[in-house]
């Protein structure tokens, strides 16, 4: 049987906890440096009170140390990992090599986790990562369901964590050097400032413009909700929810909405998989991804058949479909639509020039809606969509899910006292329970003083009261021919203890074995060696043991001619121009170039054997 685990973003310790709450198995977090975004840091402080937080429930914290890093840094990164090894975390995503060699050399006892920013898409590059001691490997966004599977059949010990929701990187992780050609802000050192994202011209080698400042790189957001037991099929271990600097509604909705498809899916499998942490979510909402943030979903490569992925209009959200305007009226207008409307809707649409406008409701009559100033774009015929969603917004912004470890309780009569054995149970379709070997004893002296009167009930009702920690109380179990009476104030010290006890047992270490020696195998080639991203001595020895001898890193050295991107999106395929795809033959002249607003010119590459869109920088 495997355990299934959905993996949840943590921008600081609230969110964390709240992800826990709402259904998470483990939230992966970054630290106060060297995790790739740069604005998510977190205190060591508050990482290990969410370590503390997420053991009580079986669920597990991972701390991203994944960006490259720089000769003067490697002290403080040797300092962090041993800061994170004390606070218990159960792993540490690595990118840098020099991170694992530490890791390897100071014997730190954490699991480690490759990012997806060492560029992990073949059986080849697994199997390296494999052998020197990465327990899990997150995939290329990019990856196929055949992808996973050949993988996994050829690796079936190593751990494979997909993504399954949230924004998508055009270029491979790890590959992507625009942002520092730019702007000198690195996407390997957390710092992007999301090149994909801008506005470009598309012109052939004639200077005929084809397209003028559309979001040509800007993909869509990946949602996998209705595929999770393919992927598991296939092999993946993990399934991410990308997120991090997203807001609280975004971490409440999406997390409760995957949990409970993945709930759905091990009911309907119990002898293949298992969830990986305890407790049950009950919630105040009903989790739908449509009224959250959204560029509009795709579930990118998956399949076998290609799909456009990108959202050229806009890089912004477009959120729930709501409908069409039917008439406008004066300062108002209404919507064909079966969706009810709230004071305060963010509403948004498509304008003539194919930019997304958008404002707020003012006043909501049923479906006639009053903005505080009417659109200039807005029209019959225009298709709305929510971007902001009021009611769901009020309800996400109170406590919205509660999640409750289901215990059993047996209560005995002992020489000189009385015992309460405290044990979590797993529970059935029916609500038949089997126990759990996480179970406690505390026992208390007392006389053994016969009751007057039936105590069954009092009994039950001292010791069901478990609010304020992890536990609920699903039966208390006493023999029928228990007949003692005991003071309620004794049943609470009880209680209490075997609370205390069974927290305590369910504490993790976070601890695992030491790395295994290093192997020297070689690792894949790249054929730009710069693309290895070595940014310090530590790293660069690593490599050189290994028989590569790479380039300087490209945030230390720039390249001529320097390979921007690697895309699967190829805007080729999306213009409706892939001969390869049944699409017609172009009319224009290569090689195509994008032009950013300031003139900057940026070449393709369309490589059809590969199916990739290479990015250059324009001489």
């Amino acid at each position: 049987m495997r355990a299934l685990e959905l993996l949840a973003p943590a921008k600081n310790l609230e969110y964390g906890k709240a992800a826990i709450d709402h259904g998470a198995d483990a939230v992966y977090i970054g630290a106060n440096r060297f995790g790739a975004r740069v604005a998510a840091g977190n205190s060591v402080e508050d990482i290990a009170e969410l370590c503390r937080y997420a053991h009580l429930f079986g669920a597990k914290v991972y701390v991203t140390v994944n960006t490259i890093v720089y000769d003067q840094e490697l002290d403080d990164t040797r300092r962090l990992l041993h800061e994170l090894e004390h606070a218990r975390v159960d792993a540490i995503l690595v990118q840098d090599m020099a991170v694992l060699q530490m890791m390897h050399d100071d014997a730190v006892r954490v699991a480690v986790h490759a990012s997806t920013q060492t560029d992990n898409r073949t059986v080849e590059k697994v199997r390296w990562l494999s052998n020197l001691g990465f327990r899990r490997v997150v995939l290329a966004r990019e990856s196929s369901l055949r992808d996973i599977e050949n993988i996994h059949q050829a690796l079936p010990d190593t751990e494979l964590e997909v993504f399954v929701h949230g924004a998508l990187c055009v270029s491979f992780s790890g590959l992507c050097y625009a942002s520092q050609y730019c702007f000198d802000r690195s996407a390997n050192r957390g710092a992007c400032a999301q090149f994909c994202r801008m506005k470009f011209d598309l012109i052939d080698a004639n200077g005929v413009e084809w397209e003028h400042q559309r979001h040509l790189l800007s993909l869509k957001d990946m949602n996998q909700l209705t595929n999770l037991e393919a992927l598991a099929d296939a092999g993946a271990t993990s399934f991410k929810i990308e997120g991090r600097l997203k807001d609280l509604s975004y971490v409440k909705n999406v997390t409760a909405a995957y949990s409970e498809a993945l709930n759905q899916l091990v009911a309907h499998h119990p002898d293949r998989y298992q969830r990986a942490s305890k407790g049950r979510c009950s919630y105040t909402f009903r989790p739908d991804l449509n009224r959250t943030f959204n560029r509009g979903y795709t579930t990118y490569f998956l399949g076998d058949k290609r799909q456009p992925v990108w959202s050229p209009n806009t890089p912004k959200a477009l959120g729930e479909y709501v409908g069409k305007v039917k008439e406008l009226r004066g300062g108002s207008f209404n919507v064909a639509s079966v969706a009810a409307f709230a004071n305060g809707d963010g509403l948004c649409f498509l304008n003539d020039q194919r930019e997304l406008e958008g404002f707020r409701v003012n006043r909501a009559e049923g479906n006639r809606l009053f903005p505080l100033k009417m659109p200039r774009g807005l029209k019959p015929g225009v298709g709305l969509y929510r971007s902001n969603d009021q009611q769901m917004e009020r309800l996400l912004a109170k406590p919205s899910a509660e999640r409750k470890i289901p215990v059993v309780m047996q209560l005995q009569a002992v020489d000189g006292g009385f015992s309460l054995t405290v044990a979590e149970v797993v529970t059935g379709k029916e609500g038949d329970f089997s126990w759990t070997a996480d179970k406690v004893t505390a026992t208390i002296k007392a006389e053994h003083q016969e009751a007057q009167k039936p105590q069954r009930d009092n009994i039950v009702r001292q010791l069901e009261k478990l609010g304020g920690t992890p536990y609920e109380c699903v039966e208390v179990m006493l023999a029928d021919d228990f007949n003692y009476f005991i003071p309620s104030s004794l049943l609470a010290d009880l209680r209490r203890q075997s609370v205390a006890l069974l927290q305590q047992q369910s504490e993790r270490t976070g601890s695992a074995a030491p790395l295994a020696p290093l192997p020297v195998q070689t690792p894949p080639s790249y054929e730009r060696s710069y693309c290895y991203n070595v940014s310090n001595t530590m790293a660069r020895s690593f490599y050189e043991q290994r028989g590569v001898k790479p380039e300087p890193a490209f945030e230390v050295r720039q390249p001529a001619d320097a390979q921007l991107m690697q895309c699967r999106h190829c805007i080729r395929f999306s213009m409706g121009y892939c001969v390869k795809h049944g699409g017609v033959r172009p009319e224009w002249r290569e090689p195509l170039r994008l032009r950013l607003a300031d003139g900057r010119k940026f070449r393709l590459e369309f490589d059809c054997k590969q199916c990739q869109m290479n990015v250059y920088a324009d001489a």
